[in-house]
Formats: C-alpha cells, sequence, structure tokens
C-alpha cells in the first residue's frame, strides 16, 4: 500500500528532486494543504541555495538521488530536473520500486521515452507526466463538447503560447541550452499545447517544425511553431513583457 492513511485516506510520502525556481513552486503548491500528497525529502545538485527552503517546508535535503531511491519512507518521486536527465531518473526509480510524476517532457528521443515506460510498466509503478492542461476547466468543456457532439466533427485546432520566458534565464542557464531545448520553445512549452491536442482529436498523423532565435543571439531557439497536416499548433517565448495562452477549435455540426 502507498503512503500512509490520514483519516481513511492514503497519503502519497513524495520526494522533490531539483529544487530550482519551479521545483520550489511544485512543492509550496501542496505541502501542508493537500491531504493526498506529502514531500518528505528532497535532492538537489545544489543543497546550500535550497537549504532554507527545505527547512521551511520540514523535509531533510540530500545531494544524491540514489538517497532518496534507497528510502523506504518514500513512496514517489517528483521529478523538476533538467529535460535530459528525465528517462534515466524515471528508469532508476521505477527499478527501486517508486511512483514517478516527472514534468515534461518525458525524454528528448522516442527510445528514451520507450525505455522509461517500460522500466515504469514491467515494475509496475504509475508514471505520470505534468500536462496540467487537460485538468483546465475550459478544455474540458471543449472535450465533453466534442464528446457529446455540441461542436460537431472537429475540423480544425490551432493555438498560441507566449510568454516572456527567454528574458528569465541567462546564457549559462541550462534552459538555454539547445542539449536540453533541441526543440526551441516546443521543448519546455509548446509541449502543452501538443498534448491538449492530442487530448482533443487523437494522434497526429504527421507533423514538422520551423524554429529560430528572434529574441535574443544566445542559446535555444524562442519562437517556434509546428504546423502538420491535420492541426496547426505555434508555440512562441518572445513576447516581451505578458504571457498569453490561447487554443482555438473549430467544428462543423452535421
Amino acid at each position: 500500500m502507498v503512503g500512509r492513511r490520514r483519516r481513511e485516506r492514503i497519503v502519497i510520502r513524495a520526494a522533490i528532486v531539483g529544487l530550482g525556481s519551479w521545483g520550489q513552486n511544485l512543492v509550496a503548491s501542496v505541502q501542508g494543504k493537500s491531504d493526498a500528497i506529502r514531500f518528505v525529502a528532497g535532492a538537489t545538485r545544489t543543497p546550500e541555495k535550497a537549504q532554507g527552503f527545505a527547512d521551511k517546508h520540514g523535509f531533510p535535503l540530500h545531494d544524491r538521488y540514489e538517497k532518496l531511491l534507497a528510502d523506504p519512507a518514500i513512496d514517489a518521486v517528483v521529478l523538476a530536473t533538467p529535460h535530459s536527465f528525465h528517462a534515466e531518473q524515471i528508469i532508476a526509480a521505477a527499478k527501486a520500486h517508486k511512483h514517478v510524476f516527472t514534468e515534461k517532457p518525458l525524454a528528448l528521443a522516442l527510445r528514451d521515452a520507450r525505455a522509461a515506460v517500460r522500466a515504469c510498466a514491467e515494475n509496475k509503478v504509475t508514471l505520470a507526466i505534468g500536462y496540467n492542461w487537460r485538468f483546465q476547466p475550459a478544455l474540458m468543456e471543449i472535450k465533453s463538447m466534442l464528446g457529446d457532439g455540441r461542436l460537431g466533427k472537429l475540423l480544425h485546432m490551432e493555438g498560441n503560447f507566449c510568454g516572456p520566458s527567454v528574458y528569465r534565464f541567462e546564457r549559462e542557464h541550462w534552459r538555454q541550452s539547445r542539449e536540453e531545448g533541441p526543440a526551441g520553445g516546443m521543448t519546455g512549452r509548446g509541449v502543452h499545447l501538443v498534448d491538449a491536442m492530442l487530448f482533443l482529436s487523437g494522434r497526429i498523423e504527421s507533423a514538422y517544425a520551423q524554429s529560430s532565435r528572434s529574441v535574443r543571439d544566445f542559446g535555444l531557439d524562442d519562437t517556434t511553431s509546428m504546423p502538420s497536416s491535420t492541426l496547426t499548433p505555434g508555440n512562441s517565448k518572445s513576447a516581451p513583457s505578458t504571457g498569453r495562452i490561447r487554443i482555438c477549435t473549430a467544428g462543423r455540426r452535421s
């Protein structure tokens, strides 16, 4: 049985891996607020930077991922680490019989994604990916409208995800690395658009992309679009000051 009972509910005892700004956001969003999950440990490559945060939220901090995997008091790991780490960390967690929630993308290569999924299946642990848009009320309503026929036959979708993220990270930050973002802005953020469209319409038959640096002269491509034969998602990280997310759908009632 996973976790411990609290008032007849199972509480997942989780460890956070990676305590940069997003890892801290994940912890702060639930710690002391949720009766379903509690962070009981953490690991980061730079523990001296996150010790104060860990102390504030009441869990010990380690400098090695392996220490978390060896702890029988931990049920699951939450990965907020660089993209290229995900597959290897998922496989290690599965072999240690820990459930996994990983930030997107799942992996940077199809073979690695398949290996991670296979490891979790073979070890009978749950693997979840941070595609939280699927739980947005508006998107869930569109899904319902497609399911019950109110929207009719789906003809077209397009999306745009703009924001000032490219300005947040300086040259040396891992998010500016082309190795960590081989698909440019689509790697870490535009995947939300793609997943939302998969959620609404199913598999994409074919796709291609175009990508460029439009804002800064270093780092990953900040403007990426991915038209396809049936869907037209677009992603941009180059808006100078404000963020905007939009998904449009068009249907025809028969």
